[in-house]
């Protein structure tokens, strides 16, 4: 790797919406200058490390593994940034560098026994890339523009992008800091990017439309409501019951005295329960353009699933763009053909984004008492021995029209929230499983005994072809005798799936669904 040799560089002109120094922009660079010149001094403590001058136990010091030429090299851009001085661009090549050398080394290894140092160094030299490219703006400006009232700080659209890709990126491939501190870091620039691209936002408006629309196309606002779709729609047989909303007592009672002892709580819709949350309401997470404020202007990162479900063949997953995920898997009705399903599912989303967190609440409900799965089912054992939750698992389920979670049982009591859209669901109680033949652990010693075999598309009627539905009755003889009810969950209902009962759940429209998963 070439060494660093520090130079000056000609003047850079302020980008757009990066004309006047606002306190957000001043923040980052405050930011990004202090974590370089922290980040040096640790360093340096490190390349010449003894037993008294760091401790053996902190993260850092699995730098060791690197090798000291990384360690030198880390402590170079680190003082480039901290000064603003050098060539910005090979700045950036050599933090690229490490990324990628780090990168190589987590393909060299299984996942989990990648050696802790070169994970901290793909972390380390992401955030110092971070940095550089928050001063970017005042790099080559002289020390006398530096101390002037008309210094010009700001970030191009592209700055920005890049900035939210490479922190998601390392929280994704390294994981997030051990420290409390690292992690506050990484929250707090968040807020600052979630802030400056809040400020260019209002800054877009106060442009005449016809200019407006020249700036940038992603300035452009997305439709008012998500697209509606003509899915087919299953009929509803044996009705999953309604209630308005039920106090904790009369729940706690319906899961505690159910009314079969042969089949334990059943699942119950309440109504209204809702009502309340920010996100049906104020903060109303059915317009698109809302949910893109609250992730950067659609910049964060997150893991989406590829095919219209997990057992099907050619199923996939990635990580893209939230921004990337609306516009090519919600926004639009992908025609016959057109891309694979894409599905953001089972994903903790309000950890990623907390203040989408602020827009919902835990249901009084998940602090209730539930009993443990009922004995008729064959992961009882199995789920008896799930640790104590101390708070609810949240999950967010975020996918358009046609998305299928295969028939299957979740670990832990679940009360499925619909916040927008709608689905069908069908539920089969733990009595049902002999009839409903579950995978079993699979080729590569994977355990899918929570999941069946049985497509209920295709077993029902409603999908593929009648050779294939034909052929599915054949091979699953036991299915047809077994007992469900079902519903469609409208927006602003709750739906309790006790543990140990097998549900399907489709899709009928673009869906936001959060779960609750409780013991």
């Amino acid at each position: 790797m070439e060494e660093m040799k520090v130079s000056r560089r000609g003047s850079r002109l302020p980008l757009r919406n990066a004309t006047v120094s606002t306190p957000a922009h001043q923040e980052l660079v405050n930011i990004a200058v202090q974590r370089a010149s922290d980040s040096r001094k640790r360093l340096e403590l490190l390349f010449d490390s003894t037993e008294t001058t760091i401790a053996p136990a902190s993260p850092l010091q699995t730098l060791l593994e690197c090798g000291n030429a990384v360690i030198k090299l880390l402590i170079q851009v680190a003082e480039s940034i901290q000064n603003h001085k050098g060539d910005f661009h090979l700045v950036i090549a050599r933090l690229e560098d490490l990324i990628n050398l780090a990168t190589e080394k987590f393909y060299a290894f299984p996942f989990k026994d990648v050696p802790a140092g070169w994970r901290v160094l793909f972390r380390e030299s992401s955030l110092l890339k971070v940095s550089a490219l928050s001063v970017k703006s005042v790099w080559s400006q002289s020390d006398q523009d530096k101390k002037s009232s008309q210094l010009c700080l700001g970030l191009s659209e592209t700055e920005l992008d890049e900035i939210v890709k490479t922190i998601d990126t390392a929280l994704i491939m390294a994981g997030p800091p051990p420290s409390d501190a690292g992690q506050a870091e990484i929250s707090t620039l968040f807020r600052i990017l979630q802030n400056i691209n809040d400020a260019s936002s209002e800054n877009d408006l106060d442009e005449p439309a016809a200019k407006r629309q020249k700036l940038n196309s992603r300035t452009s606002p997305y439709k008012a409501t998500f697209p509606q779709s003509t899915v087919f729609v299953p009929p509803i047989s044996r009705p999953v019951p309604r209630i308005a909303t039920l106090t904790f007592d009369r729940f706690e009672k319906h899961m505690q005295n159910p009314q079969s002892t042969a089949l334990g709580p059943e699942p119950l819709i309440i109504t209204g329960t809702l009502d309340h949350w920010p996100a049906r309401n104020e903060r109303p997470w059915n317009r698109p353009s809302y949910l893109m404020s609250k992730t950067i202007g659609g910049r964060r990162l997150v893991p989406i699933e590829l095919g219209r479900s997990y057992v099907d063949e050619g199923w996939g997953q990635k990580i893209i763009s939230f921004r990337e995920f609306m516009e090519q898997y919600i926004l639009y009705i992908q025609e016959p053909g057109g891309l694979a399903t894409g599905y953001l599912a089972q994903h903790d989303l309000f950890a990623q984004i907390p203040s989408l967190r602020q827009d919902i609440a835990v249901l009084d409900y998940c602090y209730t008492s539930p009993p443990p799965a009922h004995q008729s089912s064959p992961l009882a054992e199995k789920h008896s021995m799930n640790p104590q939750l101390d708070e609810p698992l949240l999950n967010a389920w975020f996918g358009p029209a046609g998305t299928i979670s295969p028939l299957h049982v979740d670990p832990y009591h679940n009360i499925l929230t619909q916040v927008v859209g709608r689905k069908y669901i069908r539920l089969y109680a733990p009595r049902e499983s002999t009839k409903l033949y579950a995978r079993g652990v699979e080729d590569g010693g994977v355990d899918m005994e929570n999941t069946s075999a049985l497509d209920i598309g295709v077993l029902a009627g409603w999908d593929g072809t009648e050779d294939e539905q034909l052929e599915a009755r054949e091979k699953f003889p036991l299915f047809k005798q077994a007992e469900y009810v079902d519903c469609i969950l409208e927006d602003g209902e709750c739906l309790y799936i006790p543990v140990g009962w097998w549900h399907y759940v489709r899709s009928l429209s673009v869906s936001f669904s959060v779960s609750f998963w409780w013991n």
